[in-house]
């Protein structure tokens, strides 16, 4: 019988629930930290060069799409975390939590290195809507980084269903409202129509 008061050792599951947060904030920081640093050195700006701080952009086309922290497409990253998750749950059931965010940001920062090279801008400009697109500011990739985050949290608190029914009802809504989608902007970049580019374009 344990004597009243008596100090009890921490299990190995409790210490590690304590620390697995800080670490997986501190793997997501460096993550980020490199990320930005690569793009600075790659030569994207930190923000828009109009000078103006805004949070929000609105117009899917503008000359600001992409420049300021958040614009309609920031909500397909947000989908982006919803696929990274399942898709590590589903590849890896048995990794902790926190090393499945870990790569999913890891991944999304592979993307969003990928997504403004000079190849990849080239390949928007040509195959979708995008004919303006000059890359992603340093603060609009750290938005979407924070897009993602969003939805790999939102992911196991909605579960597959509410996941699947929330990533349908994004992408029906994205292309109500913006004639452009997280699969549809896939499928322009790797099957280009031009059929499909003339109406997203009002054409």
């Amino acid at each position: 019988m344990t004597p009243p008061f008596q100090a009890v050792e921490p299990t190995a599951d409790s210490v590690h629930a304590r620390r697995r947060w800080p670490t997986l904030c501190l793997s997501c920081s460096a993550v980020l930290t490199a990320t930005a640093l690569l793009l600075y050195l790659a030569g994207r700006q930190w923000w828009c060069s109009c000078g103006q701080s805004w949070l929000w952009v609105s117009d899917p086309q503008g000359a600001h799409t992409s420049q300021h922290l958040l614009d309609p497409y920031s909500f397909t990253h947000l989908l982006h975390g919803l696929l990274f998750y399942w898709g590590f749950a589903w590849a890896f059931p048995r990794l902790a939590i926190t090393w499945r965010f870990t790569l999913a940001i890891i991944l999304e920062a592979c993307w969003e290195l990928l997504e403004n090279s000079s190849f990849v801008i080239e390949r928007y400009r040509a195959a979708t809507a995008a004919v303006g697109y000059q890359g992603d500011t340093i603060g609009n990739s750290l938005g979407d980084f924070l897009c993602c985050a969003v939805g790999l949290v939102l992911a196991p608190r909605l579960g597959w269903r509410g996941s699947a029914i929330l990533f349908l009802t994004s992408e029906l809504l994205l292309l109500e409202l913006i004639r452009d989608s997280l699969l549809l902007t896939t499928f322009m970049l790797v099957f280009p129509s031009d059929a499909l580019k003339n109406w997203q374009t009002g054409g």
